[in-house]
């Protein structure tokens, strides 16, 4: 449901095209779910557009708890319930994937000196 950040302009505004209605619903223990039913400009529903179902969950990191949310299939409330826990699996693995890649990324960065090059005889580290 994100847009291109490069979409926004400096004046927002709501595209009533696209507009949906949210209902939320949680078991208080595991999970949430986000309904998202398409509607018109007028509030009524719009079966032109598919209902979007979104899963939202929280891992548990050494820096506090990260949320992750995922799209979860199905037609209906019955059964995205029944398609949540492995739709919440495969978002986790997939915050893992992209965790590990912001790991590998960082840690594979290269420090440049300040002046661009080493000096001779050593040098002062400088914090930035």
């Amino acid at each position: 449901m994100a847009i291109d950040p490069g979409a926004r302009s400096a004046n927002p505004t709501m595209d009533a095209k696209s507009l949906y209605r949210e209902e939320i619903y949680t078991d208080r223990a595991v999970g949430t779910l986000r309904v998202l039913t398409p509607v018109t400009a007028d509030g009524a529903p719009d079966p032109a557009r598919r209902t979007v179902y979104t899963g939202e969950a929280q891992l548990m990191t050494t820096m506090g708890p990260l949320p992750i949310s995922f799209e979860v299939p199905g037609t209906g409330l019955a059964e995205v319930v029944a398609n949540y826990a492995e739709a919440a699996k495969e978002g986790v693995a997939h915050a893992m994937r992209e965790l590990a890649e912001m790991r590998r990324q960082a840690s594979s960065s290269i420090v440049i000196p300040q002046g661009g090059a080493l000096p001779l005889g050593g040098g002062k580290i400088q914090m930035p």
